[in-house]
């Protein structure tokens, strides 16, 4: 087995460097070229549905997680957050208490303007009904919130709870991936990215039980979306 392994690796070997028998290039030279790609890589062509208007990308963003069942509710303001939160567990007779991870836009929440509604801080519970997540992005191609994991938003906030509310600011909004990861990247610089990144397109779902749709089969049985829009 390992003569034969020797032997493809060298066969792999000899074809790449037949491949490169035209490039008179240096090694310094080539290296060059590949520094220069990675330090400012050349633009993907991108679908018509992302080359639009911002209000046309965020009644897209919208459009495709309604359909996918989850509820989105604008806000003109952080300041209506909380109460937004609140009316949202009411309508849905949930609990009023949600679990809150340490991020700071979030914390700066007037929660006061909500009494009634109460929060635990750090990472979910199995017990937990409600989680409260910060995303870094959404993307209306798909539809879809960009989380970020750390102590800010932990990750088992987007899967142990039933009801999962994602707050996006609208200015967070974008058309394609290539935006959004461009976002993490100026948020943790080069070479700092986080450990985790979640793409979530709406409560967890399957069909693969008996041919029927079952809701919250592996993470959140109902998401919340709140765009803030100032």
């Amino acid at each position: 087995m390992a003569d034969m392994t020797t032997t493809s690796r060298a066969a792999i070997f000899a074809k790449i460097k037949a491949g490169l028998a035209d490039d008179t290039r240096s090694d310094a030279e080539r290296r060059k070229v590949v520094a220069s790609r990675i330090a400012a890589p050349p633009a993907h062509d991108l679908p018509a549905r992302v080359r639009k208007p911002h209000d046309d990308l965020r009644a897209q963003f919208t459009s495709y997680l309604e359909g996918q069942s989850a509820t989105v509710v604008e806000v003109a303001t952080a300041a209506d957050v909380p109460e937004a939160i609140a009316a949202y567990l009411r309508a849905n007779n949930l609990p009023s208490r949600v679990r809150v991870g340490a991020d700071v836009y979030l914390a700066a929440l007037p929660w006061s303007k909500v009494p009634t509604l109460e929060r635990d801080g750090g990472r979910a519970c199995p017990t937990d009904e409600t989680g409260v997540s910060h995303a870094s992005a959404g993307i209306s191609e798909t539809g879809t919130l960009m989380i970020t994991s750390g102590a800010e938003n932990p990750v088992t906030l987007n899967f142990l709870p039933e009801t999962h509310v994602i707050v996006v600011e609208d200015k967070d909004l974008v058309g394609p991936y290539e935006a959004a990861l461009s976002k993490v990247r100026a948020k943790f610089g080069n070479g700092q990215m986080p450990r985790t990144v979640n793409l979530i397109s709406g409560p967890s779902r399957t069909g693969d039980i008996g041919g029927k749709l079952v809701m919250g089969a592996h993470g959140p049985r109902r998401m919340c979306v709140i765009i803030v829009r100032g």
